[in-house]
């Protein structure tokens, strides 16, 4: 099997714990530039990455990487590419884009050229001039920035956040793999308790409890490259077997709740097919009102707030509540996620540290208070 250079994506703010995730998943050598976490592996690393990391967008194999400053130079360094060693004659080539501070700014005329450029090699390598595109899909990554074009392969298709056991989502879903870095960084343990009185559809405390009972959040999906010639079925095989021979049972404290009763059921359905429905204890109730364990623990949240509520003022009274209720519970850390830019002031306490970060293309913060069991 071959070496790669293997690359996990990351959304703004998490690059520090995909990291931390890859060196616990054994890799090594793992460098970072602009939200790409990359590493060498062969296609056993591949698959091991799709299935086990729960706070990466997306797991690519990095193609190609020059300077191409105009068309031409772009056409002939995917030209260059071995593609015949990658795609079949049947395969279907998809090809997305970005650029940033690049000469070439325009993405679709970039996506036409790289694409071109493929079929071009695809011609030379097959000797025909149409081809079925009845096969396996290939996603095909060009980035320029700074007028250097990386060109990868997406080895997940769908971004990893599709874990398979949501159901239906609201209005401003959370996304899965930002749910999972909010539980990494607020550096949960399993033995400690953990409450989402905000739940919701559940995100935070089912990825909350898929890593405490260590059950691989892909291992139930299905992922693009699993159909490519080059990554052997066993490779996933094995890959799914091992996964789900690591997952324990481990008990778990976690607490969720909500004022809405079809929110509450969507939420445990989202455990159901999750597995862990039995390691949440879902109840109904407003937030003021939930029993917190003088014990201490874990609130990671995400409340309603003005562009999700659609009343700010609203909004803004819900935070003064959280700011006197959790102002009593010393012993209890607080990671609180919103969009609300004056949470500080109607909380009444400035946060001991905060955090910018993205569920998808909304910005939102993070707000941490810290208890006395898990003081830094």
């Amino acid at each position: 099997m071959g070496e790669y250079r293997i690359v996990a994506t990351a959304a703004f703010g998490l690059e520090s714990v995909v990291v931390r995730e890859l060196k616990g998943l054994g890799f090594e050598g793992v460098s970072s530039e602009n939200g790409r976490l990359s590493f060498s592996g062969n296609v056993r690393d591949v698959a091991k990455a799709n299935i086990w990391l729960r706070t990466a967008d997306r797991v690519l194999i990095e193609i190609a990487r020059f300077a191409c400053s105009d068309f031409e130079e772009l056409f002939q360094g995917v030209l260059k590419v071995p593609w015949e060693n990658m795609i079949p004659f049947e395969g279907v080539v998809h090809v997305t884009g970005r650029s940033v501070k690049s000469k070439l700014s325009s993405v679709p005329a970039c996506q036409s050229v790289v694409k071109k450029a493929v079929i071009e090699a695809m011609k030379r390598r097959y000797r025909s001039e149409a081809f079925p595109e009845t096969g396996p899909r290939f996603g095909i990554e060009v980035s320029l920035h700074k007028d250097v074009a990386t060109i990868d392969l997406n080895t997940s298709g769908p971004g990893l956040h599709k874990r398979g056991y949501r159901t239906g989502t609201g209005e401003a879903a959370l996304k899965e793999t930002l749910a999972a870095g909010l539980v990494y960084l607020s550096r949960w343990r399993p033995g400690t308790a953990l409450v989402d009185p905000f739940c919701g559809s559940g995100t935070i405390v089912i990825e909350a409890a898929m890593i405490g009972k260590n059950i691989a959040p892909g291992v139930t999906r299905g992922f693009a490259s699993e159909k490519w010639p080059f990554m052997p079925a066993d490779v996933w095989e094995d890959a799914r077997r091992e996964a789900r021979s690591l997952a324990n049972k481990e008990q778990l404290h976690i607490g969720a709740s909500d004022v809405d009763d079809s929110v509450l059921l969507k939420a445990r359905q989202n455990a159901r097919h999750a597995g862990v429905v039995s390691s949440i204890d879902f109840s109904r109730r407003d937030f003021r009102e939930f029993p917190f364990d003088t014990t201490g623990g874990v609130v990671i949240c995400n409340p309603p707030y003005g562009e999700r509520s659609g009343d700010r003022k609203t909004a803004g009274e819900l935070i003064k509540d959280m700011g006197r209720i959790f102002g009593q519970l010393s012993n209890w850390s607080f990671f609180i996620l919103t969009g609300f830019e004056e949470y500080e002031r109607f909380y009444g306490k400035r946060a001991d540290r905060n955090r910018k970060l993205y569920n998808g293309p909304i910005k939102c913060y993070l707000y941490e208070y810290f208890g006395h069991p898990l003081s830094r």
